[in-house]
């Protein structure tokens, strides 16, 4: 580890704390029904697509239809997008004369992109048209991060409101977030991304003749819209193979911070909104503290473990740490903390390739997913997600002083935990359920690149990047397989549908609730005690779930490095 690779991680840390307040100042105007700077470009368009849809900003769901229009609207962008792959060999704006996909690859994709996973078992330059990249992947990715942000703000008011039965509106939650979010910000990050040199045309692939006089097809395309919104909504799919890896993606070292910074700039700034909505912007930076512990942890581990190096290249007698499978523009330093930054805000994009990290580097990607993407987390999930552990977290406090737990003057009872608990236990039954199968089925088996622990562990971080909703994946598992594309996509609408529903569950029963004064013995929630014992909670919830599971893989293949033994 050098200074200036610290230097560079603090630089980063220090831009996301200064981007809380005002993000999170804009948005609450946004979602309270503020006016804002934006309102006189798209107030007219906003009340258009309300009439459109039958509804206005006035008319208020409760629980119940909120999730129903949020689960039929998933539905019917599932069926596009599906419709759209299949069909695309007919389709306009398909100027390499790209062919159906496959069913089940065009399954698993639509899920993917639907419940903001983006997994892609597919090359994008090879597989999918203009036309699906941005009818199809690009408008998904809007919607579900558009859609994670609206349950999140809908669990909010869960707190906040008071005897109350409605939790706000579906349609307005969703269109307010698109149009005065989103779209504006992706509008000004596109034009920076095409000044910075990422290609954005419609025009054909580029034939061209390399050096050693050979012919090469150089893809291009519609890339840097889609690469402004696969940041800020959290998506991560790339529109090349190798993500953000591609130097059209990610041409050089400003593009690459610009990346980062919006990867978690959304779901930082939620906190603070958590906090400006319930009234006492101090529970929002004790959440956003906590999120913080956890990240540079995880940032420390997995920087430490890459600048280390490989013992078995050191035995050699070759020093350094390891850059295998790295961007020699973005060094150790940078692509460690990107690999954190992604697998804690349930990106997926990559810079560099995860198969190859040391393995105890390795597993802090397969940890920050496991834990159910709650430090900073994907738009809107990593905040109703982490509400989620402080449900639980209070519980705990409660049985501790023997009182009837309560958070921010609302009463926690046997519902608001048992939905708490549905939803974090949900996630391991998907990740380490299908990979008990696969691990045992001789054609999932055939799949992975190495045996051992290692081709383990390529398992485990597929399933547990699908049901996390990540869509990052190790790099050395072949997914393009029935086997894994339906299994995947089962995986991942267990990981996104299996939390959102009993997250507005309990944004329902809290919102009926009255709120009850603070007293002497109510459990301070904005302090560092709170803070400690919420990231305890997540560690030992976490730690008592998953551990099994990495100890058969990044453990003990970090152990076995130690020996001198690979797999």
């Amino acid at each position: 580890m050098t200074l200036n690779g610290w230097l560079q991680i603090l630089v980063y840390c220090g831009i996301i704390i200064l981007l809380v307040k005002p993000l999170g100042g804009y948005m609450t105007r946004v979602f309270n029904g503020d006016r804002t700077l934006l309102s006189p470009v798209f107030v007219r368009v906003e009340r258009g697509l309300y009439r459109l849809a039958g509804t206005s900003e006035r008319e208020e769901q409760h629980w119940t239809t909120y999730t129903a229009a949020l689960l039929f609207f998933s539905l019917a962008g599932f069926i596009v997008l599906y419709l759209l792959q299949r069909l695309q060999g007919g389709l306009p704006f398909n100027p390499a004369g790209m062919g159906a996909t496959e069913p089940d690859l065009a399954f698993n994709t639509a899920v993917s992109f639907v419940t903001n996973t983006n997994w892609q078992n597919y090359g994008g330059e090879s597989t999918m048209s203009y036309l699906v990249q941005m009818a199809g992947l690009t408008v998904q990715n809007f919607v579900s991060a558009a859609t994670g942000i609206a349950i999140a703000i809908a669990l909010i008011r869960g707190f906040s409101r008071a005897s109350g039965t409605s939790i706000g509106n579906f349609w307005v939650d969703l269109t307010r977030c698109t149009l005065y979010i989103l779209l504006p910000l992706c509008i000004v990050l596109t034009l920076v991304y095409v000044y910075l040199g990422v290609p954005q045309t419609l025009g054909t692939y580029v034939d061209a003749t390399t050096l050693e006089g050979a012919r090469q097809t150089i893809a291009v395309g519609p890339v840097a819209s889609q690469l402004a919104i696969k940041m800020l909504g959290t998506n991560g799919g790339g529109f090349f193979n190798v993500n953000s890896a591609h130097p059209f993606e990610n041409p050089d070292a400003i593009s690459n911070l610009i990346q980062m910074v919006t990867i978690f700039a959304i779901g930082a700034a939620l906190t603070n909104v958590f906090g400006r909505m319930v009234g006492n912007q101090r529970q929002g930076w004790a959440i956003f503290a906590a999120m913080g512990v956890l990240f540079l942890a995880g940032v420390s581990v997995c920087y430490w473990g890459e600048a280390a190096g490989n013992p078995l290249v050191h035995a050699l007698g070759i020093d350094g740490g390891n850059m295998e499978g790295k961007e020699t523009r973005f060094g150790i330093a940078l692509s460690a903390l990107f690999a954190v930054i992604t697998t804690a805000a349930s990106c997926g994009a990559v810079n560099a390739m995860h198969d190859s990290f040391m393995a105890i580097s390795g597993m802090i990607p397969l940890i920050n997913t496991m834990l159910g993407e709650v430090i900073i987390g994907g738009v809107g999930a990593g905040l109703y997600g982490i509400l989620l552990y402080v449900i639980i977290a209070v519980f705990v406090a409660g049985l501790m002083v023997g009182r009837t737990p309560e958070y921010l003057g609302k009463k926690i009872e046997a519902k608001e935990v048992k939905m708490a608990m549905l939803a974090v236990l949900c996630l391991p039954l998907a990740m380490l359920g299908f990979t008990a199968v696969a691990t045992v089925l001789p054609s999932a088996v055939a799949s992975i690149a190495n045996a051992g622990p290692h081709g383990f562990s390529e398992i485990l971080y597929a399933y547990t990047s699908a049901a996390a909703n990540n869509g990052s994946a190790f790099g050395g598992l072949t997914g393009n397989t029935p086997w894994y594309n339906i299994t995947l996509g089962i995986g991942m609408w267990m990981g996104r549908f299996f939390v959102i529903i009993p997250a507005l569950a309990i944004a329902g029963s809290l919102v009926m609730k009255k709120t009850v004064p603070e007293s002497a013995g109510t459990f301070p929630t904005h302090g560092p005690l709170f803070v400690g014992l919420l990231v305890g909670v997540i560690l030992i919830v976490g730690g008592l779930t998953f551990f099994p599971a990495l100890a058969v893989g990044p453990i003990v293949e970090h152990l076995a490095l130690g020996l001198g033994q690979t797999f």
